[in-house]
């Protein structure tokens, strides 16, 4: 059992994911925090170790999962085959279902603090980047930015702190939602955070979606493409190339690919260190 045990958090952190410490082989969803912080619940996993032990694992932030077995295809029967790709489909729709039901949750309760919150007028954050807000508002001392889809519905919120720590709503749908700057007149550009966003519309007039990280702007921009078949879609790449892969050139490139939009990488310069 410990051996089964341990091929599936091995698989799990092959993945990239910081495997939980305790792993419960009992069919249920269970979450944990994939960066080492207890309150980043954002990593899932389902296990079963009855017969041909099977799980299956993921990001919920970053809308990533993964199906995981004991055995190899070839070393199964076809009967063994048919009953594990049964058992994966069940997973996943215990998945979904658990997901929708945490989106469902955390959409009603973002917008009841908004609805609550305080427009914003000042912040220390919005000073230190020297841009305005936008529509922000401040919940105590956080600033709230609200995620919604092409619709205008509401599914979760950012908060950033005074001095510039982010954070999502625990359970909050992330994928294809964004903020709106401004209207969009012939041309509209997709970037990652606030800030940069909040920057670029100060700098351009153009309308900005702020899809809040390089995972979410290929959702984010085909979201809009569909809502704007004719508009001018610019992808707003922040260049990580200190960082390994440079994300934000990666998934910016694979946005503008599935979109036909146009590549470019603002330079913001800080205001205060």
């Amino acid at each position: 059992m410990n051996d089964v045990i341990n091929q599936f958090r091995l698989a799990i952190k092959s993945a990239g994911l910081e495997p939980p410490n305790e792993i419960v082989d009992d069919g249920a969803i269970h979450r944990f925090s994939t960066d080492g912080k207890p309150t980043h619940k954002n990593g899932w996993y389902i296990l079963h170790t009855d017969g041909n032990a099977a799980g299956v694992f993921g990001d919920w932030r970053e809308g990533f999962s993964q199906n995981w077995c004991s055995k190899a295809d070839k070393s199964m029967t076809e009967a063994d085959q048919i009953a594990h790709r049964e058992r994966v489909k069940a997973m996943q729709r215990q998945r979904d279902d658990d997901l929708a039901h945490r989106q469902e949750l955390a959409a009603a309760f973002a917008l009841k603090r908004w609805t609550a919150a305080t427009p914003c007028t000042k912040h220390d954050y919005l000073t230190r980047k020297g841009i305005q807000p936008h529509g922000a508002k401040i919940d105590d001392d956080k600033l709230l930015i609200p995620m919604r889809d092409t619709s205008g519905s509401m599914h979760s919120l950012q908060t950033i702190t005074p001095d510039g720590i982010k954070m999502f709503m625990s359970g909050g749908r992330v994928k294809g939602c964004y903020f709106a700057i401004g209207k969009p007149k012939g041309a509209l550009i997709v970037c990652e955070g606030f800030a940069t966003g909040a920057s670029i519309h100060e700098c351009t007039g153009h309308a900005v979606a702020v899809a809040f990280n390089a995972g979410n702007l290929e959702a984010v921009a085909l979201a809009l493409r569909n809502k704007y078949p004719t508009l001018k879609i610019i992808i707003a790449a922040d260049d990580y190339h200190q960082t390994p892969n440079n994300p934000g050139m990666t998934k910016a490139t694979a946005a503008v690919q599935a979109t036909g939009g146009i590549l470019a990488v603002p330079v913001v310069k800080e205001l205060v260190a």
